[in-house]
């Protein structure tokens, strides 16, 4: 069973074939990829490493946590699952929805709609 893993703080210039070697010392890596912004195309400073198990990644974060990388100290732990429900907008099942806030939006009083 791989072990996913989360790597913040890291400076900018780092890419994925970097983030790779630096945790292959400490075992197999199944993937490593840094979350880049869709935008601008610039990495979002943090990333994330598969191990092919979890002593190896168990070992790697003991090794690379608090780890100075071009002036930045690291921050390297267990991958949190994402949480769900965290949405501000968009497509649900019942559709399209701006906000779930119920005080916002038209005819909740006065003239003109609702309250800002």
């Amino acid at each position: 069973m791989s072990s996913k893993i989360y790597v913040g703080n890291l400076p900018y210039t780092v890419t994925d074939s970097i983030l790779e070697s630096n945790f292959a010392e400490y075992g197999g890596v199944s993937s490593a990829k840094i979350m880049m912004d869709r935008d601008t195309g610039r990495s979002k400073g943090f990333g994330f490493v598969e191990m092919v198990s979890e002593e190896v990644a168990q070992a790697a974060i003991s090794g690379l946590n608090g780890r100075s990388v071009d002036g930045r100290s690291i921050v390297v732990n267990m991958a949190r699952p994402r949480e769900e429900g965290r949405s501000s907008g968009g497509y649900r099942d019942k559709g399209y929805t701006s906000s779930t806030r119920k005080d916002v939006g038209y005819g909740n009083g006065g003239f003109g709609g609702g309250r800002y």
